[in-house]
């Protein structure tokens, strides 16, 4: 499954908690002969975040012990069997604290408020003897605050909590404890003494997770995105530019379109991001596709993510101008991804990106474009652009060339590069845009931006034709293109005269 970790050799250092995105967030899993805190209300996943830490050690070779104290055994393992869970595993052990039916059938119910004494020490006794004979490398208590109606206040709760998890640490143990938090029931006392506290809970739109504390470790910052499956919990971490950056050659990349190419000073290099922009049905995609084709004409491999039409209008339209995208699909070196509206969160994006980049080695990323981005994934639009900023930062450092496109909406008038101020997303930026001349309407390309060489500030003819991309000659004969009604340079300076 997505949150599954690798297979292999304990880490002498680490504990995978069994959940791929929640990993990276902990800088590769909980220090060990550590004690976690799980905090969150009912149904947020805290149990389950537990069984997927246990199950990673059990596949590591490790022996594990689930200590619950709210869940019957039976009850336990049914639920654990619903997410792909296997309890059965000779070194997973259960050790069932839970309260019995007895106070009730035996008739003891006047004794449950006074025997906390007796409790607490058939409690320490039944985990004493459980920990000398499966002497476990990971344990889970689920939930520790059933131990508050064993302890007679706040304080000595603390104190006897923080005692136990001294013991199971100084057996080397790596302990995850959960707690059920909520305004009636705070659990600040073991979020103290606790090495890390993680926090889950219903967001507005979704469930999401959060690192507080972390003690001896970096950590990654959230929220971040959670999901349920049928495989447990799956969680989505923000993609971090710094911590995966790679050296490259900064290899140019040609559009195949000579004029373009000239504009650009060769082309574009690889690892720089590239953001296309201009008003509706002016040619950005196109623009973009020629960069992608030819690349994948010289044997680079590229996924285009279309966030605004179908696989199939896609490819006819290249198909039309005399790109044969169809064959580059089938010799595997284009893949095309439809991304549906409102499907993914953010960090579900990044994640599928990120396959894309680091499994399926793919060296060019195509967004089509931000204002589908925007549109398709859910989030705040400013959330949004900043989530959009940390993937094109990951992949530049990775190496990989993104290219984007932007919508603007203005025909002509003022220009613009991009809506929702997302330019500073790109090292290059290449605009095209409508202009009126004689009571027709034309089209222009201009390159406003290149970090890493210098470009032609010229603006040239544009168009698109059966026989492909066109960039003609340079438009220096008219002034006010940019403004969308331009004039002659003759005719301007007779008027001035």
């Amino acid at each position: 499954m997505i949150g599954e970790p690798a297979e292999g050799p304990r880490s002498p250092g680490r504990a995978s908690t069994g959940i791929r995105g929640l990993d990276e967030v902990v800088s590769g899993g909980f220090l060990r002969n550590r004690a976690y805190l799980v905090r969150g209300a009912p149904g947020v996943g805290k149990t389950v975040l537990g069984l997927h830490f246990l199950d990673a050690g059990v596949k590591a070779g490790e022996t594990v012990l689930f200590i619950s104290l709210g869940t019957k055994e039976t009850e336990l393992r049914t639920d654990a069997a619903t997410f792909g869970f296997d309890l059965s595993a000779p070194n997973f052990h259960v050790l069932d604290l839970s309260p019995k039916s007895a106070f009730f059938s035996e008739k003891q119910v006047y004794d449950i408020f006074e025997a906390p004494e007796v409790e607490r020490e058939e409690f320490v006794d039944a985990v004493v003897t459980a920990i000398d004979d499966i002497a476990p490398d990971r344990v889970v208590i689920d939930p520790i605050t059933e131990l508050r109606t064993l302890t007679p206040n706040r304080q000595q709760f603390r104190e006897q909590v923080r005692s136990f998890l001294f013991y199971l640490k100084e057996h080397d143990i790596t302990v995850l404890v959960t707690s059920e938090a909520g305004p009636e029931t705070p659990d600040t006392d073991l979020q103290y003494i606790s090495d890390g506290n993680v926090h889950l809970e219903f967001g507005p739109d979704y469930h999401q997770l959060e690192v507080t504390k972390l003690r001896g470790s970096m950590f990654e910052r959230g929220p971040h995105f959670v999901t349920f499956t049928d495989e447990g919990l799956d969680v989505f971490s923000v993609a971090v530019p710094t911590k995966l950056q790679l050296d490259f050659e900064p290899v140019q990349l040609a559009s195949g379109v000579e004029n373009l190419d000239a504009m650009l000073y060769g082309g574009i290099e690889r690892g720089t991001s590239t953001l296309v922009s201009g008003a509706t049905g002016v040619g950005k995609t196109t623009i973009a596709a020629q960069f992608v084709a030819t690349a994948a004409a010289n044997g680079t491999r590229a996924v285009v993510y279309l966030f605004e039409e179908t696989e199939a209008t896609f490819t006819y339209r290249l198909r039309s101008i005399g790109i044969p995208v169809r064959q580059y699909i089938d010799d595997g070196l284009i893949d095309i991804q439809r991304v549906e509206p409102y499907e993914h969160a953010p960090e579900q994006f990044a994640r599928i990106v990120r396959h894309a980049v680091e499994d399926e080695e793919f060296e060019i990323v195509m967004l089509d474009g931000i204002e589908g981005y925007l549109a398709s994934v859910e989030g705040d639009t400013k959330l949004l652009i900043r989530r959009l900023h940390s993937l094109v930062s990951y992949m530049r450092n990775q190496g990989v060339t993104p290219i984007l496109t932007a919508e603007v909406h203005s025909i002509t008038g003022t220009f613009r590069a991009s809506e929702h101020k997302a330019s500073y997303l790109a090292d290059n930026i290449v605009f095209v845009t409508y202009y009126e001349y004689e009571g027709a309407l034309n089209r222009a390309i201009g390159v406003l931006k290149k970090r890493a060489t210098p470009c032609e500030s010229a603006l040239h003819a544009f168009s698109i034709t059966s026989d492909g991309v066109t960039v003609g000659d340079r438009l220096s004969e008219l002034r006010g293109v940019l403004w969308g009604s331009p004039g002659v340079v003759e005719m301007l300076t007779e008027k001035d005269d």
